[in-house]
């Protein structure tokens, strides 16, 4: 059963001014992916990548098509069905980590906990999770890029999302921490979530179950 749909997606940016450029960012792009698939979205820079996986994860609206998450057509919902739909089923990981400077690893983690009731010990369990359980009371200055990326990862969990949406989470790192990082997507995509991934890491893709490429905002397998 796929837990993710996307039909004949369109989106076009329109410019404004006179000299105002149009761009077709998406052309028609259809594709399903099973619940627990490891997905990786792969292709050049400015093809479509991001704009797809954005469209999946609910943050932006096509110009034209559908996105169905769980079979719900969330193309028509409102702002505040979006919010609620993300908040439950969907966690996000981006290149630049965005944690908050001034909180720990286990504060940045705990905010994102809308749902929880115990949030210091769910935190720290989504720590252990990711190998940071000693970083706990360190602030992001004081961790590498690979463990920024982990606990961002690690707030990503924390309302145990279905989906995880994670556009280049090796992006920033150096072959060392993309390495952990991979690890740790691997470990969380073998309890069964599903991954999407929009990266240029050949490793990364070569560990999907599926993979698309975009090219000039089409499927280049479709």
């Amino acid at each position: 059963m796929s837990i993710i749909k996307v039909e004949n997606l369109e989106k076009i940016y329109k410019g404004k001014g006179k000299n105002a450029v149009t761009t077709h960012a998406l052309r028609g792009v259809s594709l399903e992916i099973p619940r627990g698939t490891f997905a990786c979205i792969i292709g050049k820079s400015g093809h479509g990548k991001s704009t797809l996986l954005n469209l999946i994860g609910g943050l932006d609206k096509p110009t034209s098509g559908k996105v169905f998450i769980d079979d719900e057509d969330i193309t028509n919902l409102s702002d505040d069905k979006l919010s609620e739909l993300r908040a439950k089923k969907i966690g996000f990981v981006f290149q630049s980590f965005n944690l908050l400077e001034n909180l720990t690893a286990l504060e940045n983690i705990q905010t994102a906990m809308l749902f929880a009731r115990n949030t210091v010990n769910r935190a720290d369990e989504l720590l252990a999770l990711v190998g940071l359980s000693d970083k706990a009371n360190s602030k992001p200055a004081q961790l590498s890029g690979g463990q920024q990326q982990r606990v961002a990862i690690a707030r990503a969990l924390a309302n145990s999302p279905d989906i995880l949406i994670m556009d280049e989470p090796t992006g920033n790192l150096d072959s060392q921490s993309a390495e952990e990082v991979l690890e740790h997507i691997l470990k969380l995509h073998k309890s069964g979530k599903t991954i999407v991934v929009v990266t240029h890491n050949d490793e990364l893709a070569r560990k999907a179950d599926m993979v698309f490429e975009i090219r000039d905002g089409r499927l280049t397998n479709n």
